[in-house]
Order: C-alpha cells, then sequence, then structure tokens
C-alpha cells in the first residue's frame, strides 16, 4: 500500500485534530474508532472480510504500512474469526499516540511541546498542510449536503466519525442537528464500515462485555418460559 492516498485512520485523527488547540476531541472513544478504522482499511486493501458480525484475515500479506501489518498480525494470530466488537474492545492503550507519532514521521502534523499549570509536560499536535484537513471535511460536508451516495472509503470514515461522536465537533450546535443527522445516515453506505461503527458503539455501551448465551441455553430458557406461561393460564 503507498503512501500516495491517505489511510481511513490518519483521516479520522486529522478530522478528529482541533486546529486551535491542537488536541483531540472524544479522546476516549476514539482509540476504539481508530482500531475499527484499521478493520475498514484492511477489508478495502482485501486482507480480512466480514464473516457475519467477525472478522477473517483471507489474505495475510503485508500492507507496507506498519501501524496496519501490526493489526493484520494480531488478527492472523488468532486463527479463526473474532468478533468485531470483541476486537475492538480489546486493549488500545496508546493507539492515538501511535498514529499521532506517525502522522508526524509521515510529516502530515508536527509535535508542539507545552506546559499544563506551568509543570507538567504535554505536546499538541498542529496539521502541517490545513488544505488536507479541508480536502477530507469538504468530502463529509458534500455527501451530507448533495445527499449523493458517497465512495466507500468517504461513507466508511463518516460511520466512524458518527460512532466515535465526532458529530457535535464537525456539527456543533441546534444549527448542526441536521447535519449530525445525516451524518449517521451515512453509515448505510459501506457495509464493512456500518458493521466496524456499530462495533465501536456496542463497545461503548458496555454490549462487548455481556457474554452471548449458546444457542442451547437459550432454547431451554424459552422452553422453561413457555410452560411457565402455560401453567400460570
Amino acid at each position: 500500500m503507498g503512501k500516495s492516498r491517505r489511510t481511513i485512520p490518519e483521516e479520522l485523527l486529522l478530522l478528529a485534530l482541533d486546529p486551535t488547540t491542537g488536541t483531540t476531541a472524544q479522546p476516549q472513544s476514539l482509540d476504539l474508532g481508530l482500531a475499527g478504522a484499521q478493520l475498514v482499511e484492511l477489508a478495502l486493501a482485501g486482507r480480512i472480510a466480514p464473516d457475519g458480525d467477525r472478522i477473517a484475515v483471507v489474505h495475510p500479506r503485508p500492507t507496507g504500512d506498519p501501524t496496519l501489518d501490526s493489526a493484520l498480525e494480531l488478527l492472523r494470530r488468532r486463527g479463526s474469526p473474532v468478533r468485531a466488537v470483541h476486537w475492538i474492545g480489546g486493549p488500545r492503550l496508546g493507539l492515538r499516540q501511535t498514529y499521532l507519532v506517525h502522522l508526524e514521521r509521515c510529516g502530515m502534523v508536527h509535535a508542539v511541546p507545552g506546559q499544563m499549570c506551568g509543570v507538567l509536560p504535554t505536546t499538541r499536535y498542529q496539521a502541517t498542510d490545513s488544505a488536507v484537513s479541508r480536502e477530507i471535511r469538504s468530502r463529509l460536508d458534500s455527501a451530507i449536503r448533495t445527499g449523493v451516495p458517497p465512495d466507500p472509503r468517504t461513507a466508511a470514515l463518516a460511520a466512524l466519525a458518527h460512532s466515535v461522536g465526532l458529530g457535535k465537533h464537525l456539527y456543533p450546535g441546534n444549527e448542526g442537528r441536521s447535519s449530525r443527522s445525516r451524518l449517521r445516515d451515512l453509515i448505510r453506505y459501506d457495509p464493512m464500515g456500518g458493521l466496524v461503527a456499530h462495533a465501536v458503539m456496542d463497545v461503548q455501551n458496555g454490549v462487548a462485555a455481556q457474554p452471548k448465551r449458546p444457542p442451547a441455553q437459550a432454547q431451554r430458557a424459552v422452553g422453561h418460559g413457555t410452560m411457565a406461561r402455560a401453567g400460570a393460564r
């Protein structure tokens, strides 16, 4: 995979960067979104494919992108398809920082050291070319404004932006309410992006922590419930 085209994780992070403060919006959910964006990018590259609500590796050949290839190798080591919600909900500490450093190495952002409360060292990140961020935002705006079905990459980016809560950052206030609604609606234009976006939201809602009841147990529970209702008549 060449670097002539930005990846969806890179674009999602650039969307989340505040050009004024140099900080990222929705930092707690952004790591989940970046993990999901990696899955979408790997699917577009033909390395993985959805298998129901699971993700299966179909071509383990590296993409040439170190951050994506690390995720691909972890998926390959699983040996069997993994539920998207479990993958995204797994340990993702530092993924946002990994991508910020990656963007800095690629020349898309530059680090601005500072201090918090005059003591604690902090680092802000500013986009080196605001035209890049404007182009990404313009694609979303166009899809929202025109209603024309977007390309799969833009649809997936919109779905992920909605899933991590960037709608309020991109389209704030009451005047942005209709745009936020249309951003959410773009989720239907890319099946993989939709699968991943719903998984991201499920993780945030705690669905990933709820074990699925085996079919046999579920059937027994239904049977007991039916007999109980019958006996109560």
